[in-house]
């Protein structure tokens, strides 16, 4: 008995699909496609700086509200003497006025600190 390939004849050819997106998928698994350059990053220092402070300023400002929150918190509660109290009030206000310098100095406002958080909404 023979088994040789010859002997049995021609091997069945193989299945094709004749289908777009299945071309695409065969071509992506075969390694044939081309893919696309990947995307650059533009490091420009100037503007990786800016971003940087319109974080790192969204942070401390995010900080700021929650002080500014718990101080009205504990003056609602009775807990604070007026010294205290002046002495906050007064602490706050320094700090506020600080965030303003610093986001003039790096040309940001109020609304570049309100990050979009998608579904959750605005940060602040």
């Amino acid at each position: 008995m023979n088994t040789s390939p010859e002997a049995s004849g021609p091997a069945p050819a193989e299945p094709r699909v004749d289908s777009a997106t299945m071309g695409d998928f065969a071509k992506a698994m075969t390694g044939d496609s081309v893919l696309p350059t990947p995307r650059r990053l533009n490091l420009d220092p100037d503007k990786t700086k800016n971003g940087l402070a319109q974080l790192v300023l969204t942070v401390v400002k995010l900080l700021h509200e929650l002080l500014e929150k718990q101080a009205i918190r504990r003056i609602d509660s009775g807990g604070l003497t007026d010294a205290e109290i002046e002495r906050l009030g007064l602490t706050l206000m320094r700090q506020s006025e600080e965030l303003a310098r610093l986001c003039r100095e790096f040309g940001l406002d109020d609304k570049d600190l309100n990050l979009d958080l998608g579904p959750l909404g605005k940060l602040l």
